[in-house]
């Protein structure tokens, strides 16, 4: 195994470190690429964008279609990589989406996309995860801070911080209905969480993270750090929100009548695949984090992505 870079989990107290990876990993990021230089720098700064209404029209209703079909479809399904809300049957997260064959596996490979993705990660990528997520009204729970490159790295093996997450919208995001929630400039540190990793953390954690959050202290330290900021992911339904693996985010719970829906991929370097598991325990299965038969995308174009 290679050096641990991050550790984490290893302590009875967390500790804040500094970042030990560049952000942009593309040196010509600023003048080659979908992304304008602005835009760059503000994600470089900020560690995420949000890029209103970027489907719109006709992408946006088979959009919400295919959502609405994928629902229904799944209502009474049961499995691992089908997450219910822990105090009801509602449907939390269905898994593994970019391998259905069929829209949402053209969707992650759409041109638009994915050029973006290799424009920041500076390489060919590959998804290591996807899935679609609801937040029905009314019953929608709340999910605490946590930075996804924490558990991905202690559980999943994930080297180096060069990975991103890209949420696509699907509903309207108001203020009021548990968008999510963004600490700017928080994946400049790091934040060695207190504890250790239980066997088979997953089967808990995707219904409510407990362990590998980071403390109040130092999430207090982190907002302090942003001048007080925390930033909300509101739009329409059809933006995408590009957030980097190490930016702090959460959410609140939903108790509007209005549902909120994503569907989200994680973007991985090809030339940062996983390994083994930092924390030492089993690896987390493949619907959570990909490890089997990784091919660097090809490129889906915008007209095909559009026809599906």
């Amino acid at each position: 195994m290679v050096k641990d870079l991050y550790p984490s989990r290893i302590n009875e107290t967390s500790q804040i470190v500094r970042r030990q990876d560049p952000v942009i990993h593309n040196e010509n990021a600023r003048t080659e690429g979908p992304l304008s230089a602005e835009q760059v720098d503000f994600y470089e700064e900020n560690g995420y964008i949000l890029l209103k209404s970027f489907f719109q029209g006709e992408e946006l209703k088979k959009l919400k279609q295919e959502l609405d079909s994928t629902m229904e479809d799944h209502q009474h399904k049961e499995g691992p990589d089908i997450i219910k809300e822990p105090s009801s049957n509602e449907i939390r997260s269905i898994f593994e989406v970019h391998k259905d064959k069929s829209y949402f596996e053209n969707l992650s490979k759409d041109e638009r996309l994915v050029s973006i993705m290799e424009q920041i990660l500076g390489s060919q990528v590959y998804i290591n995860q996807s899935r679609i997520n609801f937040k029905p009204g009314f019953k929608g729970k709340e999910f605490y801070w946590h930075s996804d490159f924490e558990t991905w790295h202690v559980e999943d093996g994930m080297p180096r911080m060069r990975a991103l997450s890209c949420s696509i919208v699907l509903t309207d995001n108001y203020e009021y209905n548990g968008p999510l929630m963004l600490v700017p400039g928080s994946h400049k540190w790091y934040v060695q969480t207190a504890g250790e990793t239980p066997d088979n953390n997953f089967e808990s954690s995707l219904q409510k993270q407990e362990v590998g959050v980071p403390d109040e202290d130092s999430m207090r330290w982190l907002v302090d750090q942003a001048g007080g900021r925390i930033d909300r992911a509101t739009g329409p339904a059809g933006s995408v929100l590009l957030f980097e693996s190490n930016t702090m985010h959460g959410s609140a719970g939903n108790i509007s009548p209005y549902p909120r829906s994503n569907v989200f991929f994680v973007y991985n370097s090809i030339e940062n695949k996983l390994e083994q598991p930092f924390s030492g325990k089993e690896p987390r299965p493949e619907f959570l984090a990909n490890r089997e038969n990784i091919q660097p995308i090809q490129p889906v174009s915008t007209k095909s992505t559009a026809r599906q």
